[in-house]
């Protein structure tokens, strides 16, 4: 079993910056995915970033460039650097886990962690 908390969130205004984490738990194959959605009210939920254990990235077009997703697999935790924040940003975040696959070029979806809100203001 995988367990998943993130950390993070707040509010920022417009231009800011913030950095959120994941803190995972469980066993994880020598081949695994782990990601980051979002989900704004009234929105479905999208991916934004995922990394392989490779480190291969993948990025929504709506963040290149001013997001960055990254692992510190000594502590077991995943980040999302958020830089040039705006308020369509504005979401709760989840951080998503497949434990025994990689990514190749998709985002996880296995296990979820409940969430961390940003909100960006204008």
């Amino acid at each position: 079993q995988v367990q998943l908390v993130e950390s993070g969130g707040g509010t920022v205004q417009a231009g800011g910056s913030l950095r959120l984490s994941c803190a995972a738990s469980g066993y994880f194959y020598s081949s695994y995915c782990m990601g980051w959605f979002r989900q704004a009210p009234g929105k479905e939920r999208e991916g934004v970033a995922a990394i392989d254990s490779d480190g291969s990235t993948t990025y929504a077009d709506s963040v290149k460039g001013r997001f960055t997703i990254s692992q510190d697999n000594a502590n077991n935790t995943l980040y999302l650097q958020m830089n040039s924040l705006k308020p369509e940003d504005t979401a709760m975040y989840y951080c998503a886990a497949d434990p025994l696959w990689p990514c190749s070029g998709g985002y996880p979806g296995n296990f979820w962690g409940q969430g961390t809100q940003v909100t960006v203001s204008s």
